[in-house]
């Protein structure tokens, strides 16, 4: 069997972070914001730690512990959340999400599977378990792990976590969505472009109804279906409805950031 863990590189993007056996390692000469730069698959986190202005936090004393979105976490939000977080007016909301990723104290993986969960500096606990062969951080897998640094450690992620809550409404309906979206791409990819569109229109139809669909979001479902249901295509006829989707997903999951911004 495989170790779920090397200890001899771990391997971010286009950039191996080399590390000698644990009986011989060697001391790291960069901290997190460096380290996680130099990797070149953080990116988008960079920029929002700079947008965030934690990046000082940082590549302070610490010890910090982070678990870090690559680019392709951050790619799995929906369409334009992370450009409207970059915004000025959206500072708070980017703090309290970038600081849900880090867990005051350098913790290992095997301690913090151990703990069972961490309080992170946003406030508010995160999971971290072992589940079906993987480990699993909040409802994030764990990519890499235990890549040490001057001041910390990094975890590697591949999603980005958002702060768990009593499902609300809003919550709910963006489930809707996702589920939609999971079950019509691989009907889609496979040429059952009108299974794929009748998912996506049920599925707008049923938002239409929903609680945590704002009246904007309603309106634009509404001319969704309009658009929608005058194409004779069923291959346009989903792209329209699946943009129509990834739209109301959008605004629901800013609005979810909003609520948990004014709870704090």
């Amino acid at each position: 069997m495989k170790p779920l863990f090397r200890s001899i590189a771990f391997v971010l993007g286009l950039t191996a972070i080399s590390a000698a056996p644990l009986h011989a390692q060697a001391a790291p000469t960069k901290d997190i914001v460096d380290t996680a730069v130099s990797a070149g698959s953080f990116k988008t986190l960079a920029a929002a730690l700079t947008a965030a202005g934690l990046v000082d936090t940082l590549k302070g004393e610490g010890p910090f512990t982070v678990f870090a979105p690559t680019d392709e976490a951050f790619a799995k939000l929906p369409a334009g959340t992370v450009e409207n977080l970059l915004k000025p007016e959206n500072k708070a909301k980017l703090i309290a999400i970038l600081t849900y990723h880090v867990v005051a104290g350098e913790i290992p993986l095997a301690k913090a599977i151990g703990l069972g969960q961490g309080t992170t500096l946003e406030g508010s606990k995160v999971d971290i378990r072992f589940e079906n062969g993987r480990v699993k951080i909040g409802q994030s897998n764990l990519i890499n792990a235990d890549i040490k640094t001057t001041n910390g450690v990094i975890h590697v992620i591949d999603s980005v976590l958002l702060p768990s809550a009593a499902e609300t409404p809003t919550q709910k309906a963006a489930k809707v969505i996702e589920l939609a979206i999971k079950r019509g791409v691989p009907l889609f990819n496979e040429g059952e472009t009108d299974s794929c569109a009748a998912i996506y229109e049920v599925t707008c139809e049923a938002l239409v109804l929903m609680e945590g669909v704002s009246g904007n979001d309603r309106l634009h479902i509404a001319r969704t279906l309009e658009s929608a249901r005058a194409e004779k295509l069923t291959r346009e006829k989903a792209w329209i409805l699946r943009d129509g989707l990834n739209d109301v997903l959008g605004s629901l999951t800013m609005r979810m950031i909003d609520s948990k911004n004014a709870n704090r």
